[in-house]
C-alpha cells in the first residue's frame, strides 16, 4: 500500500468509511430478521397468534428504517457536498 498516491489514498479512506456503513446496516437487518423471525416461530409454537412479537417488530422496524433512510442519505450526502464544494469554488474563481 506503500505505492498509493496520496489521492488513492484520500479514495480508500472514503471507500472503506462507505463499505462500513453498508455492512453496519446489512448486519442491523441481518439481526432484525433473525430475532423476529424467531420471535415469530417462538410466538407460533406457543399459540400466541395475539401476536407479541409484534412490539418489537415494529419498534426495532421503525429503527431499522430509520438507520438505512441515515446510510442512504449519507452515502448520498457525500456526492451533495461535494458538488456544492465544487460550485462554491467555482462561483468564488469568478469573483476573482
Amino acid at each position: 500500500m506503500n505505492d498509493l498516491s496520496p489521492q488513492d489514498i484520500q479514495l480508500r479512506r472514503q471507500a472503506k468509511k462507505r463499505v462500513e456503513m453498508k455492512l453496519g446496516f446489512l448486519t442491523h437487518l441481518l439481526v432484525f430478521v433473525c430475532v423476529n423471525g424467531g420471535l415469530f416461530v417462538l410466538g407460533s409454537l406457543h399459540g400466541d397468534f395475539g401476536g407479541l412479537h409484534r412490539l418489537p417488530l415494529w419498534g426495532w422496524g421503525l429503527g431499522l428504517a430509520i438507520h438505512g433512510l441515515v446510510t442512504l442519505l449519507s452515502l448520498q450526502g457525500t456526492d451533495l457536498r461535494e458538488r456544492m464544494l465544487q460550485a462554491e469554488m467555482r462561483a468564488l474563481r469568478e469573483r476573482a
